[in-house]
Order: structure tokens, then sequence, then C-alpha cells
């Protein structure tokens, strides 16, 4: 169905059932042009001038029209009720247990990603929009709070572990962007002054692109992030690098 459609590869466990409902929809709209293609041609035939030279206001009184109109109401029931809300409660709605995933914080601005991982203790330190440089402090963290001493922070740099669920909170500092991961079937607006979670579990190991789905400003176009997705020992091993950097041998 991916290839059919062309949409972009599936990398992430909940890509499966997104592209399965895309696929629904589309051969429902088939059904549509088809049908009201058909439809508009045998109206030009059968009601053409030289067949009805005076105008019957009387009409055609089959109740066809209306059936067919309650089978595609009905189509679109199914898809909603039987598909997107069951997917939406479950992909969506229901975040994994955060023991058991990757919880990473992306904040954006114009006209970048910053990423901010927990590091080893798991919690991630404390942040005061009054302390925010956009040269030494991007996210305003506070470095007297002893939880934020061993939190990593890249830019443009997301790094993800293969076959774990992830949990990114979303939030920007500036205006609406929006987080779009085309290979993982995400794309999430951000709005200032919320903490939005999206969540997905990546299943092929690879480089990919984050893009900013939103006009955003007139650097927009080069609001580019990239998704590395790893090994789990090769993303253990990038966060040790990381963690090396922060507390250097003396």
């Amino acid at each position: 169905m991916t290839h059919l459609l062309g949409l972009p590869p599936e990398a992430s466990a909940q890509g499966v059932k997104v592209d399965s409902l895309i696929g629904w929809v589309h051969w429902l709209m088939l059904l549509l042009f088809i049908g009201w293609g058909t439809f508009y041609v045998i109206s030009l035939i059968r009601f053409r001038r030289s067949r009805h030279a005076k105008a019957d206001y009387t009409g055609v009184k089959s109740h066809t029209s209306s059936y067919l109109e309650i089978g595609v109401a009905a189509f679109e029931a199914i898809l909603l009720i039987g598909f997107s809300i069951p997917f939406w409660a479950k992909s969506v709605v229901a975040l994994p247990n955060e023991k058991d995933a990757v919880v990473v914080r992306v904040v954006a601005e114009q006209f970048l990603w910053n990423v901010h991982y927990p590091g080893p203790d798991g919690i991630f330190g404390r942040a005061d929009v009054k302390l925010i440089d956009s040269e030494s402090n991007p996210l305003g963290m506070d470095h007297t709070d002893p939880n934020g001493k061993d939190d990593i922070i890249t830019i443009n740099q997301l790094h993800l572990p293969v076959d774990k669920p992830v949990i990114i909170y979303l939030s920007s500092k500036d205006v609406v962007h929006s987080f779009s991961l085309p290979v993982m079937r995400v794309k999430q607006d951000v709005i200032p002054g919320m903490s939005i979670p999206v969540t997905f579990t990546p299943t092929v190991v690879g480089n990919y692109e984050i893009a900013c789905a939103q006009l955003c400003g007139l650097g927009h176009y080069r609001m580019r992030g990239y998704l590395i997705i790893q090994t789990a020992e090769d993303f253990a091993a990038w966060l040790a690098e990381q963690e090396a950097a922060l507390n250097p041998p003396s």
C-alpha cells in the first residue's frame, strides 16, 4: 500500500495502521470519483437537449441517489468509529509507561529544534524562561539544579534507539511550528505555552529528516533537523559520549 500510494518509507510500529487508514480513505475517494463521474456522464446523455427539448419540472423520482448517499455516510462512519477513533485512543492518547520508553523534550524556535535529554538520572533539570540566552542557554536551564547537571542538549540532532517506545514532549519558544517525521507517520503542531506529547516506536535503523510543516517565518525553509535511529548499543555509546563531554577529565 505504501508504494501504491506514493508514501515515504514506513519506519515505525504505528506506521502500518496509519498507512492502512490512508489506504481505506483513498479507496473511498476512488469509489466516489468513479460513481459521481459515471452519474455525470449518464446525466449528460440521458437528459441531453435533443431528447428533452422541453424541460420536465417533475424530475426523476427514484431514490437511488438517497441510498447512495446513505451508503457513503455509512462508509465514512465505519472509517471514523471503526478505525480512526480506536487508533487515536491507542496510539496517540495512550502514552507508554515512561519507565519503558525514551523520554525527550523538543523545543522549537525560529528556526531550529532544541533537543533535551534528561541524562542518566532520568530527571529533567529545571528550566526558567528568565534564564534563556540564545547563545549560551537556549532552553533557560537552571545550572544550580542538581537534576540538570547530567542533562544533554543538542540542536537539530535527535538520536533514538530502535525498537523502543519514544515519548517526545513538544513545546515552542516563539510561534506555532509543526513537528513532522514523515517516515514515523508523526506530525504534530507545536503550540506556544503548551507541552504536547507524541509517541512512536522506531523499527528501522537509519538517518531521517525532521521538518517543520507549518510556515513559521522567513527562515522556515531552513528549519531542518535530523533524526538518527540507532541500535541500542550505538545509542548507549552516543549517550556515553555526550555524558563524557559534560564531565571532561581534569
